[in-house]
């Protein structure tokens, strides 16, 4: 039985909706790595660098808890309003995870769970 994924992600948030056959499950995963504000001030300190660094692995182990939710899918959609949908496939490259097929990133507003779930399905052709 073929089992497909579709990914909803922002930097806060993201919506897991995995189907096999007739079978539709739904994942929420929150980031702690917050809001992006740009410091200003003296960068003699090095705050605002080590305010990135420490952006950058929050962000990292989001994308790594995402991609440890997916399982071994034949395919995945990734979508969202923002730049954490190609982070999130450019981290699935790189990741030791089972390769699953990326089959589309695509932009999306934000959405509310069902409207997720049926984004996944249409573009996978399952009807509702």
């Amino acid at each position: 039985m073929s089992r497909d994924v579709g990914v909803w992600i922002d930097h806060k948030k993201a919506v897991i909706v995995s189907i096999a056959g007739e079978e539709v499950t739904t994942r929420t995963l929150t980031s702690d790595s917050g809001a992006h504000p740009h410091h200003s001030g003296a960068q003699d300190g090095g705050g605002e660098k080590r305010y990135e660094e420490r952006h950058h692995h929050e962000l990292d182990r989001y994308y790594d808890d995402v991609i440890g939710q997916l399982g071994t899918p034949d395919g995945v959609l990734v979508f969202g309003p923002g730049e954490a949908k190609l982070q999130l496939k450019e981290r699935l490259g790189r990741s030791k995870a089972p390769s699953a097929s990326i089959v589309a990133v695509e932009s999306a507003d934000k959405l509310t769970e069902p409207q997720i779930v049926a984004k996944v399905k249409e573009h996978f052709g399952i009807d509702r």
